[in-house]
Order: C-alpha cells, then structure tokens, then sequence
C-alpha cells in the first residue's frame, strides 16, 4: 500500500527506511538524490544522527509511534518553515554561480510562500498541542495538490529524512527540556523535602543536645547543691561541737568555781557548825548543872523520911565531871564535833532520866504512901462497920476476898535506850525550833516573812509533786531539794529563793522539808501506798546528804506515830485526857476524837513510809557508804515491837503494814533469823493479839494472819506493790 508524502514526514525514520528501501524512489512530490557517493555520506550521517537519536528515544515510545493510528504532527508546519528557510539559504548562492539552477528555485519559493503562512499558523511548537483536523486536512490538501512543488523544494530524500529527524530531535529535545525541568522540580521538591527533614533532625539534634546540656548542668548543680549542703552540714557539726566542748568546758569551770564556793561555804558553816556545837556544849553543861542543884542528897520529904537519894546525886555528879571533861578537851582541839555534841546531849538526857527516875521514885512512894494510907482508912471504917453490925447483932456475911492472878506478861513500857533515843530527836526538834525563831515569830517585818514564805514553798512545793511518773523527774526534784539544802538559789513560784537570804534559814528548811516528809506518808501514802517508795527513795538521799533531816524526821514521825519508836505513852497525872489522845497519835479537832478508822489509816501510810526507807537509797549518791538509817533499825524496832505488850487493832495493822513493805528486804537480810521470828509471831504473839481484839476489830487481825500462813507457807516474803524497778529510772 502506497504512502502519502505526509505518512513520511510525521512516521519514525526507521520506519521509513524499511518502508522504501535504500533505494526506493521517493513517493510523488520527494526529490532522488543526484548521485550515489553523496547517497552515502549522507546515509551515514543519516545514520549517525538516527543512532543518536535512538540512543535518547526509547524503543517503547518508536515503537508506539509506528503502532500509533496515522495522524498529521503538530510540528509539521514548524519542519516545513525549517526547510524551507535552509532551502532558501542553498539556492541563494547556487543562482549566481549556476544559471541553470536558479529558475527551478525561483518556481519553488511562491508556492512555498503559500504554504508558510498556514503551516506557521497552525504549526508552531510554541502553539497549542492539539491542532484541529480542518488544519490537518487543509495541510493534506495541500500537499497533495502542490505534490510538483516538493521537487522543487526538496532536492533529496535526505532532506526529507533531516527535516524529520531535526523536527524529532527537536521535539525530544522539548521532551527532555520539559522532563528534565520536571525532574529539576522534583530534585528540588526532594532537596527540599530532605532540607527540611534535615532541618527537623536539626532542631530535634540540638533540642536533645540542649536537653542534655540542660540536665547535666541540672546535675552538676544538683551536685553542688549537695556537696554545699554536706559541707554545710560539716560546718554546723563542727560549730556544734565547738558550741559544745565550749559548754563542756564553761559547765567544767563554772563546776569548779561552784565546788571552790561550796567549799567555802563549807569551811564557813563548819566553822559556824563549830560554833554553835560550842554553844550548844556550854548550854548543855549549864543544863546539867541546873539539873544537878535539884537532886539535894539531904533532901527528906515531910511524909516520907526514909527515902534516900544519895545514889541520885552521886550519878549526877558524876555526869557533870563528864560533861565538863568533854568541853575542856573539845575546847584544846578547837571545835566539838557531833560525836562529842552526841555525847554530851547523852549525858544530858541521862542526867534528864535521872531526875525523872528521881521524881517518879518519890511520887511512886508517895503514891504508895497515899494507898497505905487508904487502905488503913478503909480498914478502919471496915472495923467501924463490923463493930456496928455486932452491936445490931445482925449476922454479917463473910467477906471472901480474892486477888487477881497476874500472869508473867510483857513489857508494857519501852526500853530506856529507846526512851533516851526518842527523847534526844525530840529535843534536837525543840532546839530546831528555838533557832528559827526569829523566822517563825516575825509578824511586823515583811521582808522576814516574805523570805519565810518563799522558804517554806521552796522545801514543800517539791515533796508534794514527788509520783510515780519518771524517774528523771524525781532526779530533777531531788536536785532541786538538794541545791536549797546546799545554799544554791533555786526558783520557786517564779522566784529566786535561797536559805542565804536569812541567818535562820536553813534551819528553817530543814524543820519544814522533814515536816513535809511525814505529811505526805500521814496523808498521800495512807491514800496512795504505791507511793511510799518515791516518797521514800528521795528522802532517802537527801537524809544521806544532810543527816540532819533525818533526825527531824524522825522527831516528827515519832510526835505523830509513837508506834514507830515503838512507844506507848502513860496517861500521866494532871494529863488530860484530850492531850492524852494526842500523845497517843490521835487527831482531836473541837474535843472530838477522830474515827479509828481514820487514824489507823494515818498510821498505816506513816509506818510503810518508814519501813520504805530503811530499805531504799537513792540510786545517784555514793555507793560505798552505809546506809543512815538502814535495815538494822528495822530489824530492832520489830523485835522491840514484839517485846511490847499488843495493843488491840493498833499492833496487827501496823506489823501487816511493815512487813508487807519491808518484810521481803529483812527476809533477804537476815534470813534464818527472820524466819525464826516469823515463826514467834505466828506461834506465841498472834494469840496474844486474838486475845484482847473484840469481835469489831477482827478486820485487820485476819488480814494479817492471812498474811502470815501464806508467807510462812511459800517460805517467801513477796515484793510490795510499787517497788520501784530499774525500769522506772530509764523513764
């Protein structure tokens, strides 16, 4: 099948070449090449530029251009002006070297002139892309019917297959233009997709980056802010312990100069000590010697001329040469101690006993002379009576008189050692008293009774807060007690109090603080027994430091508990029976006695406080020392007590009472011996006791026979309630 010469421009090269041969005659209207040589030379650049561009045309797109339907290129117009322009261009310089030549040229340029301007209409690449079919089919038309014009124009079929390559390359050439500046955009789409992921990555680089830096910089400061701390911490250690050994060394000095002021002070009071032991010597001796002048070895009484009292004064002559030997070498070694004031007060209670023994011996005779008398007058008025009867011959009955069988009993009187014993702590009480005062008797000055006030709160206030709470604050109430009997100031009330302040006071203290002990076992041990033994462990300590507490103490227990000596005072003549009841330990208010009751348990709270004492020693003062007034005493006044006749309801409770608290310590100390006397009690003075207690007094008799079987039973004393453990002073 024939192809028009329009198949030929718009079909691939390759295409045509199989479609004509080498050497094809060109269809109508194509020039033949003049000769075979020049065929060649252009065959091969043919060639050579057919192999370039196949080397930039796929073998897809050639081979869609040859399956593709037969349509007019839209570049066709574009090739044609490209032809015609180069034709024109050859055949200028050809007419004035061949005239031959130039007529065809000539004949060729006015149809070309008609075809230029419709092909440049409709054929420019820069023009619309889709050219319409009345454009196609007009240039068809044309070319058809100008088929004798194309070998004018066109010499060779070379020129054809140029204009066709040239009119490829050239649309390749915008092909690749336009995928290269596509590609151009998507490289710089990617580049700068890829620069801003870089960007990003950046950021989130130097963000983790900053973070970092910021959280080591946080750690280092954190560091710093610890190593700052621990050197701080460092420094107020040592500032602390600097603070410390400071204190530690001002308490050691301000110690040292307190212990060089105590010993001052202790130089001073016992030189004033000296003094008035001194004093208290001479007004001994002149005692004595006062008491001396009353015993008259001639002395006769009118109604009793055989009595002799000779032996009297050669005692208390011999007691004055005592006393007077005691001062002369006490005065040779400068001043008496206590012992020598003990030996003399001794002396003088002797000397007292002796006048008393003296007196007693003369109103026992007189009293003896007295009965003889009246039973004479009642012999007498019998014989008046009997001689009347025979006189009225009346038979008089006969008069049977019986006497009463005594029975071998006990003492009903204490022991003389024990009466002097009392009778010297009961006037070291007077003596106390009579050297405050001034104190105690002051009513217009009132400073003296401001300081008496403060005084007196300062040595009670603490006893009464004496508990069971902890053992450090019984610590800090003992120190407290301590340092006013010491000469410290101490505040009281909000007050600075000391014993300094007046002459009298200490002695004033000393007087009130025993006083004060013996209330609280008189009123808070008898309510409370648990506390006995801080009452107790604290008087303890402070009888151990200042001896003479303890013997006003015990002054004062014995004026309100005369069972604690043990001692059963007599109802003396001209005694009345209301200052009677008081001896006895009875509390009369109004002249009316109290309830028994009541008083038993007054003497129960003050026993138990004596027996807690004789047992305790305060845990903070010196090991090595005895105890002032320790079991031994307690031991002597139980066997003193069992000596002595009972006394109904008073002997039971008050021997419940005693070994209930102390029973486990004496137990423990004498051991056998104590058992031996548990077994006495229960065996040969319990029935003694059963036998003078009524019906209404058997409460406290069972509760100690109770007691007692259980004891003897165990073989055991328990501990009493509320003994104070070694718990109790870790509190």
């Amino acid at each position: 099948m024939d192809k028009s010469p329009l198949w030929y421009l718009c079909c691939p090269l390759p295409l045509a070449r199989q479609r004509l041969g080498p050497s094809a005659p060109l269809p109508a209207g194509r020039v033949v090449a003049p000769s075979e040589e020049e065929e060649e030379e252009e065959e091969e650049v043919l060639q050579e530029r057919v192999r370039a561009w196949l080397s930039c045309c796929p073998a897809k797109d050639l081979l869609e251009g040859c399956m593709s339907p037969l349509v007019l290129s839209p570049y066709s117009g574009w090739v044609l002006d490209r032809m015609i322009g180069q034709s024109a261009q050859e055949i200028t310089p050809s007419r004035s070297s061949t005239p031959k030549e130039s007529t065809p040229l000539a004949n060729r340029s006015s149809p070309l002139e008609k075809v230029t301007p419709a092909s440049r209409r409709g054929s420019s690449p820069l023009s619309s892309a889709e050219p319409s079919e009345t454009k196609g089919n007009d240039d068809l038309s044309l070319l058809e019917t100008d088929q004798e014009v194309f070998p004018a124009v066109l010499p060779s079929k070379v020129a054809e297959v140029e204009g066709c390559i040239r009119m490829y390359e050239e649309m390749h050439r915008l092909k690749g233009k336009e995928g290269l500046r596509q590609r151009q955009e998507q490289q710089e789409q990617m580049v700068r997709a890829v620069y801003d992921l870089a960007s990003e990555q950046l950021k989130r680089f130097d963000e983790l980056k900053e973070l970092k830096q910021h959280q080591e910089f946080q750690d280092l400061q954190e560091v710093m802010e610890k190593s700052s701390k621990e050197a701080q911490g460092q420094q107020e250690k040592l500032k602390e312990e600097h603070r410390h050994r400071a204190k530690v060394l001002n308490l050691k000095l301000r110690e040292a100069e307190q212990q060089r002021q105590r010993q001052e002070e202790l130089e001073r009071l016992r030189k004033e000590e000296g003094q008035e032991r001194l004093r208290r010597l001479y007004s001994i001796q002149e005692e004595v010697l006062q008491l001396n002048q009353q015993i008259d070895p001639n002395y006769r009484h009118k109604d009793l001329p055989r009595i002799d009292l000779s032996a009297y004064s050669n005692r208390g002559n011999q007691i004055c040469g005592l006393v007077s030997g005691l001062i002369r070498t006490t005065s040779e070694r400068g001043f008496p101690t206590q012992v020598d004031v003990a030996n003399t007060e001794r002396a003088l209670q002797e000397m007292r006993g002796l006048i008393s023994s003296m007196q007693q011996e003369i109103a026992a005779a007189v009293e003896e002379k007295r009965r003889k008398d009246e039973e004479e007058e009642r012999q007498k008025k019998k014989e008046l009576l009997k001689k009347e009867q025979m006189k009225a011959q009346t038979p008089a009955p006969a008069q049977q008189s019986g006497g009463k069988q005594q029975k071998e009993g006990l003492q009903v009187k204490a022991e003389e050692s024990t009466m002097q014993w009392y009778q010297q702590l009961q006037d070291a009480a007077e003596q106390c008293i009579a050297s405050f005062s001034g104190i105690s008797n002051c009513k217009d000055n009132n400073e003296v009774k401001k300081i008496k006030t403060d005084l007196q709160k300062a040595a009670t206030i603490p006893v009464s807060q004496i508990s069971r709470i902890a053992g450090s604050q019984l610590r800090e109430i003992f120190d407290k007690i301590n340092n006013l009997l010491s000469g410290k100031s101490v505040q009281s009330g909000g007050r600075t109090v000391s014993v300094t302040q007046h002459p009298q006071g200490l002695d004033f203290v000393y007087y009130k603080l025993a006083e004060k002990f013996v209330n609280q076992g008189e009123e808070e041990v008898a309510s409370h027994r648990d506390a006995a033994f801080p009452i107790a462990v604290v008087a303890s300590g402070i009888w151990e430091i200042h001896p003479r507490v303890g013997e006003l103490f015990l002054a004062h227990l014995h004026k309100k508990c005369p069972y604690s000596v043990p001692f059963y005072p007599a109802l003396k003549e001209g005694t009345s029976m209301e200052e009677y009841q008081r001896m006895l330990g009875y509390q009369v208010k109004d002249s009316k006695m109290e309830e028994q009751d009541h008083f038993l348990k007054r003497m129960s709270g003050m026993i138990r406080l004596y027996a807690a004492i004789i047992q305790l020693r305060w845990p903070y003062g010196n090991k090595q020392g005895t105890h002032p007034h320790g079991l031994n005493y307690g031991w002597r006044w139980l066997a003193q007590m069992l000596n002595m006749e009972p006394l109904a309801d008073v002997t039971a409770t008050l021997l419940f009472d005693f070994l209930e608290v102390c029973g486990n310590a004496l137990m423990k100390q004498y051991q056998v011996q104590f058992w031996k006397m548990m077994l006495l009690i229960r065996e040969d003075y319990f029935p003694r006791i059963e036998a003078i207690t009524s019906s209404g007094q058997m409460g406290s008799l069972m509760r100690f026979k109770q007691f007692l079987e259980e004891c003897l039973q165990q073989k055991e004393i328990p501990l009493p309630k509320g003994t104070l453990q070694s718990s109790f002073w870790r509190t």
